[in-house]
């Protein structure tokens, strides 16, 4: 990448290196990958899910046959319709359940969707009830499990169990001594017939476990096949939809927001107490002692220079202050914004900046508090000698603003908030800050560096 600022800043997301046999795709691979499956906690713990799924199946049908049809039928009387809604937000414990089951035997993890927030009053629940997309979609998963887990479900078993049982006929074959007699009545000591053929000989024997063998060494496969599709209906339809998502990224957005705006103010409240409060009246006792001296026909010239002097630094301070909430240069946009910080940073920076128009003021504020937050940080932390800042569009509603250094990198990505996870303050407090915009960070920061921070937000401010 150009270490130039006028050119776009691409930004990478680091992903940890695969070790080299887990990419082995060779005959030797693939060989062991079937030999072993059979073996695998995986296949056990998926074939475990597959006789709950059955269990539960078969409860799932009668429940929505005599639940869903008989409170549709008992609707005609008045009774039935709280039954129905009773019935239907029951879909929220049905998801529950089938997503613990999941989390357990099929080792994947599917959030909850957003609570059951009725509104209030009686016909509010009532509405709250027959409108809650969440338990609708878990009755939906129910009525998948007619077919994928009841039907397909015990197709599957009754493969698994004839596979193994001709896997296993040599034994019963041995022990049992089971006895078959043709039409002609001539006994033949066979578990197995096709047609006329009676398998009945050692080699006829061993060849059809033979062949058990082989299907058990595949029916992991079909196993798998079949759960992977028992995950993607647990993730499609229990799980919180994008429109949860954005409720609950705007929720976290809110409180960050909220909060950020009382660290804030807390911090004026003790820069104007400690700081410029402390110098006012200290100000105002030295004017009265000024003014007490006059009175005795002394000199208080001394005083009235002291006080001269301390209303200029509580003047800078005021100014700083302010400039904190909101700095003057703004005003004339972030272009100059950005280059009132870079000439102010201690170490050089190369601005390059490129809209296509003004951004709306809460983004021209985000942006210009995020790269001056991030200039902190890398004077402080990065050890770098040079930092490039960029502000180029991305698309037509949304521009891109880069923070890069030739530190020593080591910076980490902060996570999103549905899966947030302590990662320091500095980089966490900027993305929440970016999504309280309906943006987002992106940190790119391998060990040795570079890092580069790219904070991408709308033009216009949320929609």
């Amino acid at each position: 990448m150009s270490e130039t600022a006028d050119q776009p800043t691409v930004v990478l997301e680091m992903t940890e290196p695969v070790p080299e046999s887990t990419v082995r795709t060779g005959p030797a691979a693939v060989l062991r990958a079937i030999l072993t499956a059979p073996f695998q906690a995986r296949t056990w713990k998926e074939f475990a899910y597959l006789v709950v799924a059955f269990v539960l199946g078969c409860l799932a049908v009668c429940y929505l046959f005599l639940g869903i049809g008989g409170g549709v039928y008992l609707s005609i009387f008045v009774v039935g319709l709280p039954i129905l809604a009773v019935i239907i937000l029951g879909g929220r414990i049905w998801g529950a359940v089938y997503r613990a089951i999941a989390r357990g035997l099929l080792d994947i993890d599917v959030a909850a969707p957003a609570d059951f927030r009725p509104d209030p009053g009686f016909l509010g629940w009532f509405k709250s009830v027959f409108t809650d997309r969440t338990s609708w979609r878990a009755l939906l998963f129910l009525l998948t499990q007619a077919f994928m887990g009841v039907l397909l479900g015990y197709f599957v078993l009754v493969a698994i169990a004839m596979a193994v049982f001709t896997a296993i006929s040599p034994i019963p074959w041995v022990l049992v001594h089971p006895i078959n007699v043709d039409e002609n009545g001539v006994e033949h000591h066979s578990l197995f017939q096709f047609n006329d053929t009676y398998i009945e000989t050692w080699p006829q024997v061993l060849g059809v476990a033979a062949i058990g063998v082989v299907l058990c060494l595949f029916l992991p496969w079909l196993v798998r096949g079949v759960c992977w599709v028992q995950r993607w209906l647990t993730v499609l339809l229990l799980g919180p939809t994008a429109r949860d998502r954005r409720i609950t990224e705007l929720q976290e957005s809110r409180r960050a927001a909220v909060d950020d705006a009382a660290a804030t103010l807390r911090q004026l409240e003790r820069d104007l107490h400690d700081g410029t409060q402390a110098r006012l009246v200290t100000i105002a006792m030295t004017l009265a002692r000024a003014e007490e001296r006059l009175a005795a026909g002394g000199d208080a010239g001394t005083l009235i220079a002291d006080a001269c002097a301390g209303s200029k630094e509580a003047l800078t301070e005021l100014r700083e202050l302010v400039r904190g909430i909101h700095p003057p240069a703004l005003d004339l946009g972030l272009e100059p914004a950005l280059q009132t910080l870079a000439a102010r940073c201690a170490i050089p920076v190369e601005l390059g900046v490129m809209l296509p128009q003004r951004p709306s003021p809460a983004i021209e504020a985000i942006a210009y508090f995020s790269v001056a937050e991030l200039l902190t940080n890398v004077v402080k932390h990065a050890g770098a000698t040079r930092i490039w800042v960029s502000v180029l569009p991305t698309g037509t509603d949304m521009i891109a603003v880069s923070v890069r250094d030739n530190g020593t990198g080591g910076a980490l990505q902060p996570l999103d908030s549905t899966v947030e996870r302590a990662v320091g303050g500095g980089l966490s407090g900027l993305a929440a800050r970016a999504r309280a915009v309906d943006g987002y960070l992106l940190v790119d920061s391998p060990i040795g560096g570079p890092t580069v921070v790219t904070m991408t937000l709308p033009l216009a401010g949320p929609q």
